[in-house]
Order: structure tokens, then C-alpha cells, then sequence
């Protein structure tokens, strides 16, 4: 039998920009595809291999492009079309793959679909989103009860009422967010003929290279409408916590159809550029791992024959405490539960979650960059990691996000980890010349890319020396991992690749550790004071350093 062929997404590292804060080309303080084009030397000189850009979709900004009003153009706060064309180009002509974030579940409620929708139950885009009548009257009500107990993940009811209509509307977010009825066969022709719109885009067709799906375990929704049970682990006043469980609401067993479909759109384009589908999934390992999908025909070539999505995120070490035994039963956990011809990936941070120089501090955010790029499957970096951007205080005057704004103080703004990437020393740190949207942290001068590119020691030169190894050695980008044990705050696994071996050991405390190994040369410290010579070598029993990550060269 012959080896399958490598894809460019499993030998790849992925790097997620918020468009909105990476570069801003005309001054109004808000990130623009221009901008982004601008700063692509950035990516190929870090040594990442596709660029993921959040919504830059038509939009009234409800929640930040997320609330899609057409799924076919650019919203003039980011550039034309014209500006995603060039964009294409010049992402392709650096050897790098583009991934476009793609919004499924929900529209705006400006969309054309659903204004449709809503001017009459008789119009025919009545059934393209979700309406129901109100629960029935009962004594003491004032006003329409929702249909069932389903709750927006931004806070309330996951019901709208329409008094022009008489009905409710659903929304799994904001109710500007209206979800749409992925079990009318008419929406999903339409959202699949967007996709083609993008899969064939620019002059030689070719298009982008792939889609990360936003909320992809929620697209069906219970067909019977059945209220979701309570959560036991709630109680009143706890804001941690749902009141209710999403039984009804999420992960339901229709959705797997649906992700099938997408991908079969995407191998249809995948000749001679294989595409991949993304899909954002929170959930336990045991579910998460069967969106890879199952055996069947119309695999892109050079695959196991899974109809599912190549990378469901596994968002498992931004969810996990952060401890060295966690981390390894984590690890044995998602390798075993993986089916035949699944490939794994992990995600440290995202737009939608606090930053991990925030969440381990910043000397364990070096370790955590060692961790990320040297596991087995793909791994996505959020933009600003590389220099360990932290979280920005956001004052609540200028605070912009609808999940603080709707619950505030109980922990779910997102401003914070959203803030202007940090260029240079000049004002705003380079990311604009007006007013940047959010604010910009005040000791950018230092913390830069232009400040770390000088430094030898500097975060930003550490993980472009990760990316660099792990590029050219065969046992970190294709190898398998074995041996995963923890000892204390000691976390250890080997990669290995025909007669290449490689040990990582990872010190995830401030303190001085003892650590094992066989025998070998260092090839890489986090550890910016630790020697990696060609002559540096470690064997046996030996005390490895504070916050230090070590990358051993086996005998």
C-alpha cells in the first residue's frame, strides 16, 4: 500500500488574525485587508504557513462581523473586493494558504434574508430562519412567553418576539443574530453557493484555501422544540454556569450531515489545491472527535476517506488547568480517542478567549509555545502570541463587546484579548495613525516586533526558532508522539520519526524541577540564558530550569 500523500494543512501552522486590529491603512483606527496584505512579510519572516481571517463580511457590527448581512463582498470598514482580491494574490504569491471564517449559523438581522423572512409569514424566506408561536397564555403573563426554555449564549432568552408577526425568532447569540434553519434544504444551497463564491475567487480561480465554520455544533437544532433540561452543577447567582444544559440546542446528530456536505464542496475544489474545512467545536473530546466524520467516498486525494472536517478545533489546552498531569492525560486522551486517518490539532488562544500570556503568565507562555509547536497535528497561533501580547484592561467607558456590554463583570468580554497588534515603537505602536478602536497597552515600545526582532532572547525570535525546527525536522511534523508521562510540574513526550528521536520536557512551574532523559543534545530552550550548543548535552537525572521547555536531541 502505497504512503499517502502529505497536505499542506497537516505539515502547516496556522496564524489567526482579528482584522480589525492587525493594521490599519487609512487612518479611521480599525484594521483593513489592506493592512493585512501589508504585513504578510511578517508572516513568511515568522515561518507560519497559512493565514485564518476573521469576518470582514458586510456588516452593521452587532457583534463585530459576526452578524453577516452579505456573505459575498467586503464591508467598506475593511476594503473591496477589489482589496480581497489583491490580498489572494499576494498571500499565494508567498507560498502561504489563506482560510477565510465563515459564518453559518446566523446572519445579521439586516440581512436581505431574513428582512424577507420577517415582512410576512407567507413570504417564501419565512421557513430560512426559525420562527414559533409563543408558549400558551398562562394567568399573570404581561407580555408573549418564548417558545421553550432555550438561552442565548450571550445572556436571556434565545427568543426575540416579532409583534408585526406574532411569532418568536431564534437566536442562539444577539438578537440581531437570528439563526438560520439549516433543515430547509433551500438555506443550505444558498450558504453553499456562497462558499463556491470564495473557493473560486481571483483571476486564476483557485479561490481561498479553506474555511474555519463558526459554532459548527450548533446548526441543527431539536426539530420537536423540547425545553433543555436543568443544569445540577447551576445554582442561583452562579455566572459560571448555564441554568440549563444545550441537549436540545447543540451537537445534534443531523448536524454530522451537514459538515459532510460542506466538505464535499470542498473536495469538489480541491484539484489541484487541496482545500480544508475548519469547524469550531466546543465540546468533550469523546463528541468532538466524530465531526472528523467516517469512511466514505470523496475524500480529497491522498486521505483516509473521512467526510467530516479535517480539523474540528480541539480547544482543549485553553479549556484544561495548566498542569503537567492534565496536559499529559489530555494528550493520551485525544490520541487515543482519534479515528483511523484523523489528524489531530491544537489551539492556545483565540479572539474569543483571554490570552495565554494572560492566563500562565509570560515566562510560561514560552513554555506553552514549545508545547503547541511540537505536538503531533497542526497547531494555529492567535496573532500577537508570537511577542506574548497579554490582555489590555479595557476602562468601561471604551469597552465594545456585546458579551460584556449585555453581561457585564462576570468575566465574558472579549475586548480585552482583541486589542491592536504592536508593530514599533511609534504612536499606537504602529497599528494606526487615527484613534485605534480599542486601546493600545502602554509598554509597546519594548514588548514590539520591531523591539523583539533586536533581541536574541525575545519571545518572538523563540518561536520563530520553534516554527524553524519544527519545519525541518521530520519527527515534529510528521512524526508520532510516544512516552507522554509527568513527574510533578514535569511534562514529557517523545516525537519520533524512523531513526529521529526527539524528547520534550517541560517545566510548567517557576521553580527549579527534576527531569529525566537518556541522553542527547539540546536543540532548543525556552530558556533564553541555557546554552544550545552544539556541545550542550543532558543526560539522566538533571534539574531543569524555572519556566523552561527543552526540545533533547536523542543519541
Amino acid at each position: 500500500m502505497s504512503t499517502p500523500k502529505r497536505l499542506w494543512w497537516q505539515d502547516g501552522v496556522i496564524y489567526q488574525v482579528y482584522p480589525r486590529s492587525f493594521q490599519d491603512t487609512n487612518g479611521d483606527g480599525v484594521g483593513d485587508l489592506p493592512g493585512i496584505l501589508s504585513r504578510l512579510d511578517h508572516l513568511v519572516d515568522l515561518g507560519v504557513d497559512a493565514l485564518w481571517i476573521s469576518p470582514f463580511y458586510p456588516s452593521p457590527m452587532a457583534d463585530f462581523g459576526y452578524d453577516v448581512a452579505d456573505y459575498t463582498n467586503v464591508d467598506p470598514l475593511f476594503g473591496t473586493l477589489e482589496d480581497f482580491d489583491r490580498l489572494l494574490e499576494g498571500v499565494h504569491a508567498r507560498g502561504l494558504k489563506l482560510i477565510l471564517d465563515f459564518v453559518p449559523n446566523h446572519s445579521s438581522d439586516k440581512h436581505p434574508w431574513f428582512l424577507a423572512s420577517r415582512s410576512s409569514k407567507e413570504d417564501p424566506k419565512r421557513d430560512w430562519y426559525i420562527w414559533r408561536d409563543p408558549a400558551p397564555f398562562q394567568p399573570g403573563d404581561t407580555a408573549p412567553r418564548p417558545p421553550n426554555n432555550w438561552m442565548s449564549n450571550f445572556g436571556g432568552p434565545a427568543w426575540t418576539y416579532d409583534h408585526a408577526t406574532g411569532q418568536f425568532y431564534l437566536h442562539s447569540f444577539l438578537p440581531q443574530q437570528p439563526d438560520l434553519n439549516w433543515r430547509n434544504p433551500q438555506v443550505r444551497a444558498a450558504i453553499y453557493e456562497a462558499m463556491r463564491f470564495w473557493l473560486e475567487r481571483g483571476p486564476d480561480k483557485q479561490g481561498v484555501d479553506g474555511f474555519r465554520m463558526d459554532v459548527l455544533w450548533l446548526l441543527i437544532k431539536d426539530d420537536q422544540f423540547r425545553d433543555n433540561p436543568p443544569n445540577p452543577d447551576w445554582h442561583e447567582g452562579d455566572s459560571t454556569l448555564w441554568s440549563v444544559l444545550p441537549t436540545y440546542t447543540a451537537d445534534q446528530p443531523e448536524t454530522h450531515r451537514i459538515v459532510s456536505e460542506m466538505r464535499t464542496i470542498l473536495n469538489q475544489h480541491g484539484e489541484p489545491n487541496p482545500r480544508v474545512l475548519i469547524g469550531e467545536i466546543y465540546l468533550p473530546l469523546p463528541e468532538l472527535v466524530r465531526y472528523y466524520g467516517s469512511p466514505g467516498p470523496g475524500a480529497a486525494p491522498g486521505e483516509d476517506a473521512l467526510t467530516g472536517a479535517q480539523l474540528p478545533f480541539n480547544f482543549q489546552l485553553i479549556q484544561a488547568p495548566w498542569s503537567a498531569q492534565g496536559i499529559a492525560q489530555l494528550i493520551t486522551q485525544y490520541e487515543g480517542l482519534l479515528p483511523p486517518g484523523a489528524w489531530p490539532n491544537w489551539v492556545l488562544g483565540n479572539h474569543d478567549q483571554a490570552r495565554v500570556a494572560t492566563r500562565i503568565g509570560p515566562e510560561q507562555a514560552r513554555v506553552a509555545a514549545m508545547l503547541l509547536l511540537t505536538l503531533r497535528g497542526t497547531p494555529t497561533l492567535y496573532y500577537g502570541d508570537e511577542i506574548a501580547m497579554q490582555n489590555v484592561p479595557i476602562p468601561a467607558g471604551q469597552v465594545k463587546d456585546p458579551a460584556e456590554l449585555r453581561q457585564p463583570g462576570i468575566g465574558q468580554g472579549r475586548d480585552p484579548e482583541r486589542t491592536p497588534m504592536l508593530w514599533d515603537h511609534t504612536e499606537n505602536a504602529g497599528f494606526t495613525t487615527g484613534t485605534p478602536w480599542l486601546p493600545v497597552t502602554g509598554d509597546f515600545a519594548w514588548k514590539s516586533v520591531e523591539a523583539q526582532k533586536r533581541d536574541p532572547r525575545s519571545t518572538l525570535n523563540l518561536t520563530k526558532h520553534l516554527l524553524h525546527l519544527r519545519r525541518v525536522t521530520p519527527a515534529l511534523h510528521l512524526g508520532d508522539v510516544s512516552d507522554v508521562y509527568s513527574s510533578g510540574y514535569v511534562l514529557s513526550y517523545r516525537r519520533n520519526h524512523g531513526t529521529e528521536r526527539l524528547q520534550i520536557i517541560l517545566n510548567l512551574s517557576n521553580s527549579n524541577q527534576s527531569a529525566w532523559t537518556p541522553g542527547g543534545r539540546i536543540l532548543a530552550s525556552t530558556n533564553s540564558w541555557r546554552p544550545t550548543d552544539l556541545t550542550t548535552t543532558v543526560r539522566g537525572d538533571f534539574e531543569i530550569w524555572p519556566n523552561e521547555g527543552l526540545i533533547v536531541e536523542l543519541d
